[in-house]
């Protein structure tokens, strides 16, 4: 049986327009798609305990968090580690103005998707160096059901080193707004169970 199961969730959409943009430490809010996201989690998951809900600090989290776990009882624990990949001079920025004005340094980025720095910012390998020790001093000695609101890059970097998977195949891992992975945790490891599950 498994000690702890672990619901990790992205957080809801809190796109502003149809522009795809590198969001990381801009802070947004919810949009009301975000919002309904979250309220439908609530539903589905309203039949379960929780022993602990923890988000990152942004507001897209925090929010996604709050609407999730309302009803539940359990306090909030905001961890600034898990905020979203920091894109830097990019940050907020649509990829068509980066990929115009710097198209050297956007095409580097895909081709060292690991490694890669936006000018001010941070790679994924940074990522994960910061994420993966939070993630482990969260879940040590975790028991019950846990709900962990992170984001794409987050989750992403979390389900590679979960699955041994290089970090140069993360975008192979689905992460939609809103969307639901399935981790148990054992004396024998983690299993992840279900990615970017729409809904149960």
């Amino acid at each position: 049986m498994p000690v702890s199961t672990i619901y990790l969730l992205r957080h809801g959409d809190s796109r502003r327009d149809g522009v795809k943009r590198f969001m990381g430490r801009t802070d947004l809010p919810l949009s009301a798609a975000g919002e309904a996201q979250a309220k439908e989690w609530q539903r589905q998951l309203a039949h379960l305990t929780f022993s602990r809900v923890i988000c990152s600090d942004l507001n897209r989290s925090r929010e996604t968090a709050k609407l999730v776990a309302l009803g539940h009882g359990v306090a909030l624990q905001e961890i600034s580690s898990l905020r979203e990949i920091d894109m830097g001079e990019w940050d907020g920025r649509s990829f068509a103005e980066i990929r115009q004005q710097f198209p050297d340094a956007f095409s580097r980025r895909g081709e060292e998707i690991a490694t890669f720095r936006p000018p001010g910012g941070e790679s994924f390998s940074d990522l994960e160096q910061r994420v993966l020790p939070a993630f482990s001093r969260l879940v040590q000695g975790a028991t019950g059901n846990l709900l962990v609101v992170g984001h794409a890059g987050v989750n992403r970097v979390l389900i590679c080193h979960l699955l041994g998977m290089p970090l140069v195949n993360l975008f192979r891992i689905g992460q939609g707004y809103g969307c639901l992975n399935l981790i148990e945790a054992s004396a024998d490891g983690f299993r992840v169970q279900g990615v970017n599950l729409p809904r149960l």
